[in-house]
């Protein structure tokens, strides 16, 4: 290997590490909380002040979590969960559209929260828009680990939105197929 060619790979390995802190690092909350990564995905968490002594800690699961979500238009409703002593929590799983990577990922950060955080079993699901195709693909495989489900205009059809021509390309079937199979999604 030349000089040249190290120097390259050393920088471009130097670029890709920065650029992966600078993404964790950078997501916005409406309120101070914590950033983190669970297999390379960004998620976040805000916890309460309040000790909940040896109990599992309450928590609700927000989605969609995209680089500009949650927003300050969830401060609020953010505010009166922690005053109540509830958590919030959410990983980004892109625009997966509640296909099979996004929800193995959802299944990852929620093992992540219960075994190694001490999380309630059960969260609440609160599905905003486009985040309930997630989260009510991953409460529909797991019936017994779902407390309850809320929703801010939630779309839980994929003929709605995004369509199947777009849902397709995350889903990697072809229309007809992701059609056919649509009442399993």
């Amino acid at each position: 290997m030349t000089s040249t060619t190290l120097s390259a790979f050393v920088l471009s390995f130097l670029t890709v590490s920065l650029l992966a802190e600078e993404r964790s690092l950078t997501k916005k909350l409406p309120l101070p909380g914590e950033v983190f990564e669970i297999e390379e995905q960004t998620a976040f968490l805000i916890s309460p002040e309040i000790d909940v002594g040896s109990g599992e800690m309450p928590w609700i699961w927000y989605a969609p979590t995209l680089p500009n979500l949650p927003g300050q238009a969830e401060e609020w409703m953010f505010e009166r969960f922690l005053e109540a002593g509830i958590s919030i929590a959410g990983i980004d799983v892109g625009e997966s559209y509640g296909n099979h990577c996004g929800t193995d990922n959802y299944s990852k950060f929620y093992q992540h929260l219960v075994e190694d955080r001490g999380f309630s079993k059960k969260p609440g699901l609160l599905a905003r828009s486009r985040g309930g195709l997630m989260l009510l693909n991953w409460a529909v495989a797991n019936p017994d680990q779902v407390n309850c489900i809320g929703g801010i205009y939630p779309v839980f059809d994929l003929s709605s939105y995004p369509g199947i021509s777009r849902a397709q390309l995350a889903y990697h079937l072809p229309e007809a197929d992701l059609d056919l199979y649509l009442s399993k999604f």
